[in-house]
């Protein structure tokens, strides 16, 4: 199984191939107004842009495409953003997908999965072991897993993100912040610099009270945290993942955390200076970039914006937001 495939360069390039023609390749972009407000400057990779509105999809695709020819269906578990990626793969692919989502994943997300063709499945996360049924549905529906980063391609596919920023930010010195979950993108992109622009450095970005991949690589070992809501629900896992975490603890530098208000004041700041419309958790790298000049040396910084799929309500909540200044979020 992919998932126990140890993840190297030559994956990341394999995996770059088959979503050439597929993936968008996104933006750098850069604003005056946001430089000034951290002090330095900023640089943010656009994964909102992508397809289905996350980096998802790059893993999704890849997961999926390089399946046997025999698989008719998979199975995914996601909040929402995962869950949209393996439904376009799987549709563009001519393969049926089953998704496993929280009762009290965004509304947008929920919509958007079941648009794109999946039949979505939801639970109850504070009742319901997830691990567990999504083993049951597989195993009853004779649909392959496709986990949302302990899966070597989908980490190859989300290491693509990392190419794009080597050949952007060719002979840069700079700390690259990646909003992280489980861990996969923030693996992927770790080995894809490791190999291309060895002068850039990963930095794991997570929300106050979510923090487990910093505990985790503070502590040198796995930290499992409690399951339960929060603002950022795109990354809300509840420990980095087995194949993920050796990466990030060989090549990542320590953990960041951010507050709930500096992401929303990350979410209004990027709509007012980049036009760019962020989801919490795809904003948390932004935040870090922003507000903690302390905990990021350096001249520059490049901070991951990771997705864009947020419900209005939450939205209009970060735009309240942004009417205090940066300072307050500091």
């Amino acid at each position: 199984m992919a998932g126990n495939v140890l993840v190297n360069i030559d994956m990341i390039d394999a995996a770059a191939a088959r979503l050439a023609g597929h993936a968008r390749q996104t933006p750098l972009l850069s604003s005056p107004f946001l430089d000034a407000v951290a002090g330095r400057r900023v640089l943010v990779k656009a994964e909102c842009l992508q397809h289905t509105g996350s980096f998802k999809y790059r893993g999704a695709r890849a997961a999926l495409s390089a399946l046997p020819d025999g698989v008719t269906g998979v199975l995914a578990c996601s909040s929402g953003n995962h869950a949209q990626g393996v439904a376009l793969a799987a549709r563009e692919l001519g393969r049926a997908a089953v998704i496993l989502m929280p009762l009290d994943a965004p509304r947008v997300k929920l919509d958007n999965t079941a648009a794109l063709g999946a039949e979505v499945v939801t639970y109850d996360r504070a009742t319901t072991d997830r691990d567990t049924l999504a083993a049951e549905l597989a195993t009853a529906r004779g649909l392959d897993l496709i986990l949302p980063f302990d899966n070597a391609q989908v980490i190859a596919g989300q290491g693509t993100v990392g190419l794009e920023i080597a050949a952007q930010a060719a002979d840069m010195l700079a700390d690259v912040l990646v909003c992280c979950g489980g861990g996969g993108l923030t693996a992927g992109i770790a080995l894809a610099l490791e190999a291309r622009a060895p002068g850039l450095r990963v930095r794991p970005v997570e929300p106050e009270g979510f923090d487990d991949t910093a505990q985790s690589l503070a502590q040198g070992r796995i930290v499992t945290n409690p399951a339960r809501a929060g603002l950022c629900d795109a990354i809300l896992t509840q420990a980095p993942g087995k194949l993920t975490f050796p990466i990030l603890q060989r090549l990542c530098g320590p953990g960041l955390v951010v507050s709930d208000a500096q992401v929303l004041a990350a979410m209004a700041l990027a709509q007012d200076r980049l036009k760019l419309v962020l989801e919490p958790g795809g904003a948390v790298a932004l935040a870090a970039a922003l507000f903690l000049p302390d905990a990021v040396p350096g001249d520059t910084v490049i901070a991951v914006a990771t997705g864009g799929n947020v419900d209005r309500d939450v939205f209009i909540r970060a735009l309240g937001a942004g009417a205090f200044d940066a300072n307050r979020a500091a």
